[in-house]
């Protein structure tokens, strides 16, 4: 089975964005609230969204499953308060639920957290761990997405490795979930989304974790680095040369037990050079197409995100590349192989009666 860690909802049905604009322009302007039950979609409407989109997409590359989330960049913490959050996180989770139960076979979902920057940080982060928990034990989910940014764009917050979200962690552990480190929009002109904030993210993101002891506090914690982890593999040496300057462990034995990166990497050398640096068991196979580089790549002929055809051009083991292409994402979302056996049972069930 060959599982993409990394898909985002980007063709939504206009009628979530239009909801979103309200509810913004609502707390803005009144500090009203809107209702989630003003949203209308109905199956046709997601129906067509992911058939034209991302199903087409798994059916052309040779892919079987996506680990399913909303748009990342449309997280956008920052609008609102703690409750503006919460209420979106809602309404884009119960969103992806309806895709996965749409399509069973193709998607499994990952939530949004109701994260808040300033001062609606921890009440923000005690409403993510009942929204994880809600997302995993009802809504059927694997993981979630976790903003080191809910300032978006201006770094507000403290880092990831901070106390203040130990309650999540605690949750995360308990439930036995990984999160993907994943930044929303940046609303700071001198950080462009794409190619700036994105991989600064993961880059500044990384550096927390080597300069704390999370993983001490939380051995089992599983977190996952997309977009091949930013700068990190091109400066690994930099890296084991100042924690070696400070005293501190290898990366190998404080980061890489729990530590995970992504095939979302949209050229050739660079994706070898991340599976040079990074051992085969810490990368997962992803793409996060339809996402923010939709265009073809005029070298390849092929558009940008088909990190399928790149990472079949790659030599490498078998071993291994059964491994990236969808070995180490079953284990690293240690519950997706319970959800699909507990899908296809219900399915053969239907089928029986």
């Amino acid at each position: 089975m060959i599982i993409d860690c990394h898909g985002h909802f980007t063709t939504a049905p206009p009628a979530l964005g239009k909801w979103r604009e309200k509810q913004i322009r609502a707390f803005e302007e009144t500090g009203a609230r809107l209702s989630p039950d003003e949203l209308d979609i109905g199956d046709d409407e997601i129906r067509t969204a992911i058939e034209n989109g991302q199903l087409k997409l798994q059916i052309e590359r040779g892919t079987d499953l996506t680990v399913f989330s909303p748009g990342a960049g449309k997280m956008a913490h920052h609008y609102g308060d703690e409750h503006t959050s919460l209420d979106w996180s809602r309404v884009s989770n119960d969103l992806i639920a309806r895709v996965c139960g749409l399509f069973p076979e193709r998607f499994v979902g990952v939530c949004q957290l109701p994260q808040s920057p300033g001062d609606a940080l921890p009440a923000s982060v005690r409403n993510s761990v009942a929204e994880l928990e809600r997302c995993v034990e009802e809504l059927g989910f694997v993981g979630c997405l976790l903003n080191p940014d809910p300032s978006d764009g201006y770094y507000q917050a403290p880092p990831l490795t901070d106390r203040v979200y130990y309650p999540l962690y605690e949750k995360m552990t308990e439930l036995d979930v990984p999160a993907m480190v994943h930044v929303a929009m940046s609303r700071n002109p001198a950080l462009q989304g794409t190619c700036a904030h994105y991989l600064a993210g993961d880059t500044a993101a990384f550096m927390q974790l080597c300069e704390s002891d999370l993983f001490k506090d939380f051995p089992t914690l599983k977190l996952i680095l997309p977009h091949g982890g930013g700068a990190v593999p091109y400066h690994w040496g930099r890296y084991r040369g100042m924690m070696q300057d400070r005293g501190r462990p290898p990366l190998e034995e404080s980061i890489l037990p729990n530590v995970y990166f992504d095939t979302c990497v949209y050229h050739k050398r660079g994706m070898e050079l991340l599976l040079d640096i990074i051992p085969a068991r810490n990368v997962l196979f992803a793409s996060e197409m339809i996402g923010a580089v939709r265009s073809v790549d005029p070298e390849t002929g092929r558009r940008f995100d088909d990190t399928k055809y790149t990472l079949d051009s790659i030599d490498m083991s078998d071993t291994d590349r059964q491994a990236v292409y969808g070995g180490n994402a079953l284990r690293v979302f240690s519950r997706l192989d319970g959800v699909l056996k507990a899908r296809t049972t219900a399915a053969a069930n239907v089928k029986e009666s």
